[in-house]
């Protein structure tokens, strides 16, 4: 380590400043010189104090003083060496005070220059850490930037390569394009891969996933174009501009018959097809306990009728849609055809939702009940109207006496021999889960409100139907 403090230059002028100051080394030796000279002093002085001790003994030897009479030097001795010691002590603290005071290493213009040098250290240390932190910041800054490049550039890259095949559009032509009901993306992606509406699957599929809306799409006939981009033809099938409007509705409680007439006079079918295809057992799909016939086994609903469809296309689908519905239910192929024939009578006997259950609850009583006063006929009108062809009305007294109509529940015990009408959903579920209760009577006392009263005996039932018949004389030619 050099003997000096680093000065702030290095001409003669500043060494001359710097060799007038004494070295840490200087001052060392002369403190230990000093303490030197101190030490030899006491020894001197200790010296001096035993020669007058020893003289001032042999002084009173000689004079003969009584011993008690004379101040024994023992018993001053030692204060008057202790103050000396004290003094010298004293004299020696002071200058090392003094010296200590006076330390050329801690005070003056030197002093100064080493706290101003310590303060530029520290400064330096100080910058030096806060470049150090910028230049780690930076470079990690960097390094994440070039990682999120190189990745999205690789992602690019994966999902360049992983792009389907697709038009580059607008397309070209007009294409007649079906969707029929129940189709997924996967299968309509086919389909118009066929007619070269889009060039691949996976690129329709793709806009398929992108579009929330896509699982809204409607079946039906759409208007294209050859040669698409995927997600301008997916936009296209789900804009409805594009869809023709050749849909059919059959309400619930519709007979065959009346099935027949709506196909026909929809426009593109012929009486003499329809009817024919509705003879078609194989055709629609009817399940082996339909006995070939289709009466019930057409759900209500709305069917869309594609250009290539033919009668028994349209049938079938019905047909599909009431064994879904039976499958769904849980019903067992042994009982769909009696669950169909109750829920037809209950859906031509109630036109409210909330008399469903307590008609079904009816049906239910007299046919299960035969020691009750209905005795096990179900006397229902609509059964009887259905067996002389009619679909409304009131059946007359010779209609409800003719043993001859199988359909006459008031003559036949049990229940007809197949269903009336097609059932809803509701009618359906109603029979599966009437609602308790022991009425075996009902009859609608407003025809305009629907409003309807239940019976467990018939003198109840007796006065409900005097409310009835007060009704119809209120309302003339309501009944």
């Amino acid at each position: 380590m050099s003997e000096h403090f680093p000065g702030s230059g290095s001409n003669e002028e500043e060494q001359g400043r710097a060799s007038s100051f004494p070295t840490r080394r200087e001052i060392m030796r002369e403190r230990r010189l000093r303490e030197a000279e101190e030490a030899r002093k006491e020894q001197r002085r200790i010296a001096r104090q035993q020669r007058r001790e020893a003289e001032a003994s042999g002084h009173a030897a000689q004079t003969g003083a009584p011993e008690s009479r004379q101040r024994p030097p023992e018993r001053r001795r030692p204060r008057q060496d202790e103050n000396r010691r004290r003094a010298a002590g004293g004299a020696g603290s002071r200058q090392a005070v003094r010296t200590e005071t006076h330390d050329p290493l801690t005070t003056g213009t030197r002093s100064r220059r080493v706290e101003v040098e310590r303060a530029r250290v520290r400064k330096r240390r100080r910058n030096a850490k806060i470049r150090t932190g910028i230049i780690i910041t930076a470079v990690i800054v960097i390094i994440l930037a070039c990682v999120y490049i190189a990745w999205n550039a690789i992602s690019s890259s994966r999902q360049t390569e992983a792009l389907p095949e697709d038009y580059p559009g607008p397309g070209h032509g007009v294409v007649e394009f079906v969707v029929n009901p129940g189709d997924s993306g996967d299968i309509i992606g086919k389909n118009l891969v066929s007619e070269n509406v889009i060039k691949s699957e996976g690129a329709f599929l793709q806009a398929w996933n992108d579009n929330a809306a896509a699982n809204s799409l409607q079946p039906g006939t759409y208007t294209l174009m050859q040669e698409m981009r995927a997600v301008d033809a997916l936009a296209a099938l789900l804009d409805p501009a594009n869809r023709s409007s050749n849909a059919i509705t059959v309400p619930p409680g519709f007979t065959k018959a009346q099935v027949v007439e709506r196909l026909s006079n929809f426009g593109e079918f012929k009486s003499e097809e329809v009817q024919a295809a509705m003879d078609d057992a194989q055709a629609l799909g009817l399940p082996a306990e339909a006995g070939g016939d289709a009466e019930g086994w057409l759900a209500p609903g709305t069917y869309e009728v594609h250009a290539d469809d033919g009668p028994a296309d349209v049938l079938n689908r019905m047909v599909t849609a009431t064994i879904t519905k039976l499958d769904e239910l849980g019903v067992p192929e042994g009982q769909r055809q009696d669950l169909l024939t109750k829920a037809s009578i209950l859906e031509r006997e109630v036109n409210i939702d909330q008399y469903y259950p307590k008609v079904a609850r009816v049906i239910e009583n007299r046919l299960t009940k035969p020691e009750a006063e209905t005795v096990g006929f179900l006397n229902m009108d609509s059964t009887v109207l259905y067996g002389v062809g009619k679909v409304g009305g009131v059946p007359t007294a010779a209609e409800l006496n003719d043993e001859s109509n199988p359909y006459n529940t008031y003559k036949h015990k049990g229940l007809p021999p197949g269903p009336i009408s097609s059932p809803s959903d509701l009618a359906l579920e109603s029979m599966m889960n009437p609602e308790p209760g022991d009425w075996l009577y009902f009859v609608t006392i407003d025809l305009d409100t629907g409003e309807t009263k239940f019976a467990a005996t018939l003198a109840e039932q007796e006065q409900n139907r005097q409310e009835f018949n007060q009704w119809c004389s209120d309302n003339p030619g309501k009944c």
